[in-house]
């Protein structure tokens, strides 16, 4: 039962991430064209759920919602795989349904779900992107969740990881470093669908290359 309450907190996490956060780069138009104020509404958008959720669910689940999030977490052993499966199942469940209710109250057209897009048209600049933004944004994550002094701290140092990451990087991609955010507006948007795995892989990879570096820096902790 322990358990199951873990992967509905992730469903509950993932799925208000998706709705409020996509929901407010719908509802400021963040597309590019109004400005930088609509910028930085939606990254704080995107911070603040972590903040509201970190203190929410994080006691139960630690308020992963993010597959790239879990795939660190369990390479630096700190979830078992079946666990790590299951959170992803949810978090991509979660999301789904929170573009699901974005577009009931916001209409199921391309502009309806805060969809991420390629840079330029290039795949190459927009998956380098993902690729450092999801490691500063995993790293501070495995840093400050590293000891329980920070506990009290680490929910708003995350949401301002994430508020940091989305405020750069916006303006090149739409800024995803979340596979399930990305794929759930991507499920309702045919325009992103062709170009989504860029916001699936990436993460993943920045996440990973993450992971790796802080087991390198803390390899010599006591």
């Amino acid at each position: 039962m322990e358990s199951v309450r873990k992967y509905v907190a992730e469903f509950i996490g993932t799925f208000v991430l998706v709705f409020a956060a996509c929901g407010t780069a719908v509802a400021v138009g963040c597309n590019g064209a109004d400005g930088n104020a609509a910028y930085l509404m939606t990254a704080l958008a995107f911070g603040l759920v972590i903040v509201a959720m970190a203190y929410s669910i994080g006691n139960i689940s630690g308020c992963h919602i993010n597959p790239a999030v879990t795939l660190a977490v369990l390479i630096n052993k700190g979830i078992a795989a079946k666990d790590a499966v299951f959170y992803m199942i949810s978090q991509t469940l979660g999301g789904i349904f929170g573009a699901l209710l974005l577009g009931l109250v916001a209409g199921f057209d391309n502009n309806s779900f805060g969809a991420n897009g390629l840079f330029e048209d290039s795949v190459g600049i927009s998956l380098l992107v993902e690729i450092i933004l999801t490691f500063i944004f995993v790293l501070a994550i495995l840093g400050v969740t590293s000891k329980p002094e920070f506990s009290n701290v680490a929910g708003l140092v995350i949401g301002l990881s994430l508020t940091l990451v989305h405020i750069f990087g916006i303006h090149f991609t739409g800024t995803s470093v979340n596979p399930a955010r990305s794929l759930a507006s991507a499920v309702f948007n045919t325009d992103a669908l062709s170009c989504v795995w860029v916001f699936i892989v990436g993460p993943f990879a920045g996440a990973a290359l993450a992971a790796f570096c802080w087991k390198f820096l803390k390899a010599d902790e006591k």
